[in-house]
């Protein structure tokens, strides 16, 4: 009985090695393979000027190019205020021709090279990432002069509102003119 009692103090008195080899295994692996997957985001801002709660603050701007571009569901439509210049791009859902909008907004900043603000008008239900691709292409373009490739700055002072009544007037406007038998561009 003496000699049971002695065997498992010494069983309980032995150390019990731990074996972290496996783990340390697993660790070598994993953390380089999490390091290479991680996905490693850049944070852009975009500053945007939303509409004053003053009509007053506007009348100290002198009268200039006041560009305005309503983002519908089925087309983007270009005006001008002061002129009363208009333009249709129609539009279907990822369908976009971006080329000839893009197009169009540079030769509008080659007629007014030192204006640098547009009013994007949304339309309700227009999709973020509708607004965002126009924004993109608002603020800068991509033109190629003597075949280089060149990032110009268009309309970087971007403002947003709701375009309840723009919609409402253009749609009026269409009506009159295909009344009088015109043609809508």
């Amino acid at each position: 009985m003496i000699n049971k009692r002695r065997s498992r103090r010494r069983y309980n008195e032995e150390a019990v090695e731990l074996n972290i080899t496996a783990f340390l295994n697993l660790m070598v692996i994993l953390i380089p393979f999490l390091l290479i997957t991680a996905v490693f985001s850049k944070l852009a801002i975009l500053e945007l000027n939303l509409p004053g709660t003053n009509a007053g603050e506007n009348l100290s701007q002198p009268p200039g190019l006041s560009l305005e571009l309503a983002i519908g569901m089925r087309s983007f439509d270009f005006q001008e205020t002061s002129t009363g210049f208009s333009r249709r791009f129609e539009r279907n859902e990822g369908d976009e021709d971006w080329q000839a909008f893009s197009s169009f907004l540079v030769e509008i900043k080659a007629l007014y090279p030192e204006e640098e603000s547009i009013t994007l008008l949304l339309e309700p239900g227009i999709p973020y990432k509708t607004l965002i691709n126009v924004m993109d292409r608002v603020k800068s373009s991509e033109v190629y002069v003597e075949g280089e490739q060149q990032f110009i700055s268009l309309f970087p002072v971007i403002s947003i509102s709701d375009a309840g009544e723009f919609i409402s007037e253009s749609i009026e406007q269409q009506k009159k003119t295909l009344e009088e038998g015109g043609v809508i561009q």
